[in-house]
């Protein structure tokens, strides 16, 4: 699977609690890949842990593409799925790298020079936020491309994802920056058909 990363990481769809405003996550997550989503993160920061492991282990049963949790490594190794995201406060990746079998994706967070050190042990890197965003109050400042574009030629390598605000306008740009691709969340949550709204992306 680390060798198809780049492709996985296309069009990364973000589940938001506030967004999905009641509907089933798994049902919606169905629309995004049919409009072209790659893979999906699953974040639920509302959810009961039970609730979370039943909606991830229908997610990676149901979906045709590879799901991630979000912070969570012992629900993500549960449910089977192909890896975990890890922001700044989270487990560091290099502890779940020691945790986590052969062949589990490790992704991490990084939006300042100050994060780079503890993401080197990561598969992929989030890079954020690209513009100012609303889903997630600690983002900090934006980065703009330039500014993502400076930690992406940091990551040694490692295949990138841009978040943060991004639009359908923002794909060309970011892919020619030389990002993997780019991580959605309101974007395509936030229309009310969640399928045309992913094929815009892609």
């Amino acid at each position: 699977m680390i060798e198809n990363l780049p492709s996985i990481l296309r069009l990364l769809l973000v589940t938001d609690d506030a967004l999905l405003a009641g509907r089933d996550p798994v049902t919606v997550a169905h629309a995004a890949v049919a409009g072209g989503v790659t893979a999906v993160q699953l974040r639920l920061k509302e959810a009961s842990d039970a609730d979370l492991l039943a909606i991830a282990r229908r997610m990676v049963t149901e979906l045709a593409v590879p799901v991630f949790l979000n912070d969570r490594l012992d629900i993500a190794l549960a449910a089977g799925a192909a890896g975990v995201h890890l922001g700044a406060d989270d487990l560091a990746p290099d502890r779940a790298r020691r945790i986590a079998p052969p062949g589990f994706l490790i992704g991490a967070s990084v939006g300042s020079l100050g994060e780079i050190e503890r993401g080197l042990s990561a598969d992929y890197w989030g890079i954020g936020p690209l513009h100012g965003t609303t889903t997630k109050g600690d983002a900090g400042e934006a980065l703009g491309l330039n500014g993502a574009a400076a930690l992406l030629a940091e990551a040694v390598g490692r295949p990138c994802v841009v978040i943060g605000g991004v639009q359908p306008g923002d794909v060309g740009p970011v892919m020619k920056a030389g990002f993997a691709g780019v991580a959605v969340v309101r974007g395509i949550l936030g229309a009310a058909d969640v399928e045309a709204a992913a094929r815009r992306y892609r």
